[in-house]
């Protein structure tokens, strides 16, 4: 289990430090992740979960030591037979720009790794330059564009699709 710590710090130069792990999302961690998106988000993630049980993808919960998922994300291994394919990558926002999603990423990667590939890959929608930054600092290159959509659910429970621009980034591990 990969481990990092959490440092926040006030204008008093107070600090509290939380240390973190990484492991497998479970079913039960899903009521704590409703920070990650709408509940038919949640239904979403809890179906990959089971193809998790099957070892098409694998999904990973950066915890804290009272196992609370405060990062969660995907790799999905059945997109492409030569790498594996990052997605659903989500941090608390509270906790965001404190190395989390780094340390998710690190996790995945060495996953990818263990399964024998050697290349992640990941797309980011064009209008979030912040997760854009991360993933360049972190050795991803972009190779291309592509469209893609999902159902998106409103404050009022209304789904709507969601349609958006992509860049395609992928590193060698």
């Amino acid at each position: 289990m990969l481990r990092a710590v959490i440092t926040a710090q006030d204008s008093a130069d107070a600090a509290v430090v939380i240390p973190v792990g990484v492991r497998d999302l479970l079913p039960r961690d899903l009521p704590a992740c409703t920070w990650s998106g709408s509940a038919t988000h949640l239904r979403h993630v809890e179906r990959e979960l089971v193809r998790a049980a099957t070892g098409e993808v694998d999904y990973l919960a950066v915890c804290t030591p009272v196992n609370l998922p405060v990062a969660i994300g995907g790799i999905d291994y059945q997109v492409s037979g030569e790498a594996g394919t990052l997605w659903q990558l989500a941090v608390l926002p509270a906790l965001q720009s404190r190395g989390l999603g780094t340390l998710l990423i690190r996790a995945a990667e060495q996953r990818i790794r263990n399964r024998g590939l050697r290349r992640a890959g990941l797309a980011v929608e064009e209008d979030n330059p912040r997760a854009r930054a991360l993933y360049e600092r972190l050795g991803y290159v972009a190779y291309g564009r592509e469209p893609d959509a999902w159902d998106e659910e409103g404050p009022d429970g209304s789904i709507r699709r969601h349609e958006t621009m992509c860049v395609l980034m992928r590193r060698d591990l």
